[in-house]
């Protein structure tokens, strides 16, 4: 009892520890002045404020057509890639997994860095400018491999020889992978799907060195104007992508605690 009891003040401590900067920074986000250390009363100013700033709603609708496009696309991809590698024999799997491991694993500044250098390679051979094209395609190489790695424990969950089933039965092999494959995937698409959203969104390294003149998300935003000084629209700002963020994670993980129910129901 007692060794349980300290676990609990020890994850309280830690839980304390890594919201508290967090929950100061939303209460604040309040503040009826600039000070982030004295209260002078609450209002809603730095919200409305933030709305009518031109910069930051700029960096918003930059921010949601990134993460919308690289979801889509980036999802769209890592169905048919984690299908394909789903059916290689297990040496050519083994290989593919460990490549696709590679981005998850390596530190976002060597990617961001490698992306800019290909970049600047393109650049000098087909005129490819900085800017909205080539922050999408970051933005879609990093997601596609959380992308797959949601996916295929669904395809392993699938029965082994529904795909061949579907084949014999005379469906042709698109119909067979729509109407079949795509169905007993699904809650794999969808958490993929959320998971690059929500990359998308919170990413600054890789976009920091992907991006080009006039064309910023909300993270390289928020670095540009904390640069400057504390203002408090960036308590506000960061506010709402935490709350953003919390959201799509809550949702992401009730989906794949009701998916476990469901198997474990099947089961019995």
């Amino acid at each position: 009892m007692v060794k349980e009891s300290l676990k609990k003040i020890y994850i309280g401590l830690i839980l304390i520890f890594l919201y508290s900067p967090i929950l100061v920074l939303m209460i604040f986000s309040f503040n009826n002045s600039k000070s982030t250390s004295l209260w002078s009363g609450f209002t809603t100013q730095w919200y409305i404020e933030l709305f009518k700033d031109r910069m930051i709603m700029k960096s918003l609708y930059y921010t949601l057509s990134i993460a919308v496009l690289s979801t889509i696309i980036s999802t769209i991809a890592g169905v048919f890639s984690a299908f394909g590698i789903f059916y290689m024999n297990a040496y050519r799997k083994k290989i593919m997994l460990n490549i696709n491991n590679l981005p998850v694993l390596n530190p976002d500044i060597v990617t961001g860095v490698a992306m800019m250098s290909l970049f600047v390679f393109l650049k000098n051979l087909t005129g490819l400018r900085f800017g909205f094209i080539t922050l999408l395609m970051a933005h879609i190489t990093f997601s596609i491999p959380f992308v797959i790695l949601s996916i295929l424990p669904k395809l392993k969950q699938m029965p082994k020889d529904i795909w061949n089933a579907a084949i014999d039965l005379g469906a042709k092999p698109l119909s067979a992978f729509v109407r079949v494959i795509i169905p007993e995937i699904k809650p794999g698409i969808v958490t993929g799907a959320l998971i690059a959203f929500t990359m998308s969104i919170d990413d600054f390294v890789i976009s920091y060195f992907t991006t080009g003149s006039g064309v910023t998300n909300l993270s390289i935003t928020i670095f540009s104007m904390a640069r400057r000084g504390i203002n408090p629209k960036i308590n506000a700002l960061s506010t709402l992508m935490f709350l953003t963020i919390m959201v799509l994670i809550v949702f992401i993980n009730k989906r794949q605690k009701d998916e476990k129910q469901k198997i474990m129901e099947v089961g019995k």
